[in-house]
């Protein structure tokens, strides 16, 4: 065993599959993959850095994750300190019945509701996490007090999407969930919903199931004639695909994928750069940086890197939040990874760092990306004084 630690993630995997005398078909059939997924990973084409995905396989070739990760145990698992969470948690599991006066407070108007809704979703999109975790317990609080069923789901989806920011793929789980059912039968409201759904299906390693969900309502409020659709409709449903897109990705369907983001790009030319129906960013620039997020997933890094030099060209990518295009870097550092280039990975850290610090200080797969450049040998002086400010190395 000595000598298989030493090997990279990918190898360690191939050897336990032999070890266990499974070919790479029964493999993937056992982890809901594809065939070429497990060659690209075993190849080192397509790295590993996600630990549910990590588990998932451990558990299929009966092995502890750390036989797996071995040295990279520690980055892996790196998550970054955030206070408040608990609370956060605390506040999503009391539930309260807006009838009349409730136990807990009397009821909140739907104004007050809209206007902490929106300074909830700004805070976010500026990816002032900290901040956003302060806020949520109270604006949780009052979700429940509120007859108003719009700003109630858009409580419960600020919350899914912060926590995975923060890796807590179980707690936005919980929010989406209350999401969906404060949607009720309004369709527009339950697609805004499964946007948070997909991500935290995909989050957990469920790509069919994320995939199916987000096609699902994705058709459900396709307009009949797109050409006559409203900008917000077309966002709403460009963004589903887009998700499901990401899905395909993730599960090695390449072709899929490209077919779904090329449909979301018909919807994207008419509602153009600039708008953020639904809080989806949605446009031609968001539809390249899914296409480098998708070639990403493939083991694709020259396609990440080329559709991502094609989109911070575009005027939209100033327009897009911070925290839209902090994540995008974040992906594009991970291809220049996969490319074996740690210089341009931890240029694109530093990026990310400038453009919503928070990204990195709070995001766990920040963290395990900055672990991964700091033990290049050429990684600039610059990531590794980063690196060890944040403990992370």
């Amino acid at each position: 065993m000595g000598s298989v630690e030493l090997l990279p993630v990918g190898r360690r995997v191939a050897y336990w599959r032999v070890r266990r005398k499974l070919s790479q078909q029964v493999f993937a059939d056992q982890l809901g993959k594809s065939k070429s997924w497990v060659d690209k990973v075993e190849r080192g084409v397509r790295r590993l850095d996600k630990l549910s995905t990590l588990q998932e396989i451990a558990r299929v070739l009966r092995v502890d994750t750390a036989a797996l990760v071995g040295r990279d145990a520690s980055s892996v698992q790196a998550t970054g300190p955030v206070e408040g969470v608990d609370r956060i948690r605390a506040a999503l599991s009391r539930y309260e019945i807006p009838w009349g006066e409730p136990a807990g407070g009397p009821v909140v108007t739907v104004d007050r509701m809209l206007r902490d809704v929106g300074y909830a979703w700004t805070t976010f999109q500026y990816a002032r996490y900290p901040q956003v975790v302060d806020l949520v317990p109270e604006l949780l609080t009052n979700a429940q007090r509120t007859h108003a069923e719009a700003p109630r789901v858009e409580a419960y989806r600020i919350v899914a999407s912060l926590s995975l920011k923060l890796g807590d793929a179980g707690l936005a789980w919980l929010a989406v969930d209350r999401a969906m059912l404060a949607a009720a039968d309004d369709r527009e409201l339950v697609s805004a919903a499964a946007v948070q759904l997909g991500q935290v299906l995909r989050a957990l390693g469920r790509v069919r199931e994320a995939r199916s969900v987000l096609l699902g309502a994705a058709y459900r409020i396709t307009p009949p004639v797109i050409d006559d659709a409203a900008p917000a409709a077309l966002s709403l449903c460009g963004a589903l695909l887009i998700q499901a897109a990401l899905a395909a990705a993730q599960d090695g369907k390449e072709a899929a994928a490209g077919e779904l983001i090329d449909e979301a790009a018909g919807m994207a030319e008419q509602v153009g750069d600039g708008c953020d129906h639904h809080r989806t960013g949605f446009g031609p620039t968001a539809v390249d940086l899914a296409r480098a997020a998708a070639a990403v997933e493939v083991g694709d890094a020259r396609a990440a890197i080329a559709w991502h030099d094609k989109a911070i060209a575009r005027p939209g990518w100033r327009w897009l939040p911070a925290e839209h295009r902090a994540a995008h870097l974040l992906d594009v550092a991970r291809a220049h990874l996969h490319a074996g280039d740690a210089s341009n990975a931890a240029r694109m850290l530093s990026e990310v760092e400038r453009t919503a610090p928070a990204e990195i200080t709070s995001r766990p797969v920040a963290r395990r990306i900055l672990a991964e450049v700091v033990r290049d040998p050429r990684a600039p002086t610059t990531i590794a004084k980063l690196a060890a400010t944040l403990g992370v190395g």
